[in-house]
């Protein structure tokens, strides 16, 4: 609940106006009744046509405040509930941004939208439901009792017997319901990772014919879906049939027993109509209390769900930073021992005791076998994960200590994955740099050799891609990548398999103009070609997790068995190793 002081603290006022106007409402609903038992009791049965005109005035009275006070009531709810689900939902999604790649790794990114999605709608039906009539049945429902009572106390013990069993039904739903809806939950979630993941590989579902066995696979977690909801319904079902019978037979109890009083003169026929109605009243407000409750087990489920996000404190986003701006430096970039593993401190390491010194200006080529570590080095340099052990320093600075915002202002990455966004090409590049100027853009997409192709479209600059470019090719993404890291004009570049999908002509033309546009820039590039980093100032073999050779291409030639491998595997020349 703690993390929902926030909302409490600012809708509360509103909320409790709308409390207040349904409160009024409820009053209303309870005064009917009564006014109708005396009607009967006083005007009809002994046909004072004036007292009946006088007690109808006063039910119209009754109905219209009433009227007007629901009115009042639905508008504040809706107003309430949607601006609380608009400001929960965006302050999930703000709280999701922070988190490092290890803590959406470990949340897993299908069961974040079911979150963000349909448990924050979960969880604003609830408030919605609270101010019409999740509040309104127990009032109408305890009001009733009391009006019942002080009516007639001798039916009253009919209550005394159907309150007490009702409530049982209610306790007995809740304990039950609650881990049911907790599997429907998860079962959902596995719906939509299944859903996600075929529509993000459509193309491959496509080119091998496996739309059968996707099929298989989304058949299968709808069942599930489907048979864990039938269960949690099947259960729920129970309950409302249950209150049903339960206050019927209190109706027909209370019916029986005033008419043999009726019948001895000790009871009125008015009190009767009166107490049936509160009875029925009853039964609605139960009703309408085990389903609140049904409501109250989906929505607890999804609040919990919710608050494990917003409960997250621990993220490399925060964690060990003191909020220092990053400072204008050099962009050196040394490695201190650095160790690294995905699961924390306890896991096996990826990266086994890196220390790297990259000099400012200076290109340095990483390279090794899939697996070695590669990616996962430089992707501690912006923190998109935090070191294990060891350090890493930029300007001499442990980059802990920097703000994240001002460190990554410091950097640009060119993924190894190239991803796109909705808009246009223009708009894509300007990523990189929002305030860019129309000339900086070009600039950028000629040192990528990204003009060419841009310029051959219809509208230019001004083309609109789909959804992760998908009417581009690899080679063009991946250009246009490069671009919005080079509109940047970063103090350390990071190029992560960046070219892997353009010819070696064209490789070869944005690496030029890169060495000529980043003099005094630390450069990083990570290749599975050999020839991508030959040129390099500085080459670091990288083999299972830990640096086997550095050096320039004439070096290692002589000194590195890895790179010796690598170099005869893809150029396949046979090279004498020189000790």
């Amino acid at each position: 609940m703690r993390n929902f002081r926030k909302y409490i603290r600012k809708y509360g006022k509103f909320f409790s106006v709308a409390i207040l106007f349904l409160t009024i409402e409820a009053v209303c609903d309870l005064l009917l009744p009564t006014v109708m038992s005396r009607m009967i009791d006083n005007g009809v049965a002994r046909q004072d046509l004036p007292y009946i005109y006088r007690l109808g005035g006063l039910m119209l009275l009754i109905t219209a405040a009433g009227a007007v006070a629901a009115l009042i009531r639905n508008f504040l709810a809706s107003r309430v509930s949607q601006n609380f689900g608009a400001e929960l939902r965006s302050d999930l999604y703000r709280k999701i941004h922070t988190f490092s790649f290890q803590t959406i790794d470990k949340f897993e990114r299908p069961s974040l939208m079911t979150r963000l999605t349909n448990d924050v709608t979960q969880v604003q039906n609830f408030v919605n439901g609270l101010m019409r009539i999740f509040v309104k049945a127990p009032l109408i429902c305890i009001g009733s009792l009391i009006m019942a009572a002080n009516l007639n106390p001798h039916l009253a013990v009919v209550l005394a017997v159907v309150v007490p069993l009702v409530g049982g039904l209610i306790a007995l739903n809740m304990r039950i319901g609650f881990p049911l809806f907790a599997k429907v939950q998860h079962a959902l979630d596995r719906i939509n990772g299944t859903t996600r993941e075929y529509l993000s590989g459509v193309r491959v579902v496509k080119a091998f014919n496996r739309f059968d066995h996707e099929m298989e696979k989304f058949d299968s977690a709808n069942e599930n879906y489907q048979e864990r909801s039938t269960i949690a319904m099947r259960v729920m079902s129970v309950f409302s049939p249950g209150v049903m019978l339960i206050v019927n037979f209190g109706i027909v109890a209370v019916i029986w027993i005033g008419g043999i009083r009726v019948d001895a003169g000790q009871m009125q026929v008015g009190h009767i109509m009166a107490f049936i109605h509160y009875m029925t009243q009853i039964l609605f407000s139960l009703l309408m209390i085990a389903w609140v409750f049904n409501m109250f087990v989906r929505a607890k489920t999804s609040a919990e769900r919710i608050s494990e996000i917003l409960s997250v404190n621990e993220s490399a986003e925060r964690r060990e930073s003191v909020g220092r701006a990053a400072v204008d430096g050099t962009g050196r970039v040394d490695f201190e021992n650095v160790v690294f593993s995905y699961d924390g401190a306890s896991g096996d390491p990826i990266l086994k005791n890196i220390t790297l010194t990259c000099l400012p200006g200076e290109t340095v080529g990483i390279i090794g076998s899939t697996g070695s570590g590669k990616s996962s080095l430089v992707q501690l340099i912006p923190r998109f994960y935090d070191v294990t052990g060891g350090a890493i320093r930029i300007d001499g600075q442990d980059i802990r200590s920097f703000d994240p915002h001002e460190l990554r202002e410091k950097i640009a990455v060119v993924p190894q994955k190239s991803i796109l966004f909705t808009g246009t090409i223009r708009e894509n590049i300007l990523w990189g740099k929002e305030d860019a100027s129309s000339e900086e853009v070009r600039d950028a997409a000629r040192m990528a050799q990204a003009d060419e192709f841009i310029a051959s479209f219809p509208e230019g600059y001004d083309t609109l891609l789909g959804q992760g470019g998908v009417n581009l090719s690899g080679g063009q993404k991946q250009r246009l990548s490069i671009a919005r890291a080079l509109v940047r004009r970063p103090e350390i570049l990071i190029l992560d398999d960046s070219t892997s999908a353009v010819d070696t002509a064209t490789e070869s033309r944005i690496k030029e103009a890169i060495r000529q546009y980043a003099r005094g820039m630390t450069c990083l590039i990570i290749a599975q070609r050999i020839t991508s980093v030959m040129d390099a100032d500085k080459i670091v073999v990288l083999d299972n997790g830990e640096i086997v050779g550095v050096g320039r291409h004439e070096e290692l030639m002589q000194s590195c068995v890895a790179y010796q491998e690598i170099y005869r595997s893809q150029i396949g020349k046979e090279v004498t190793a020189h000790v």
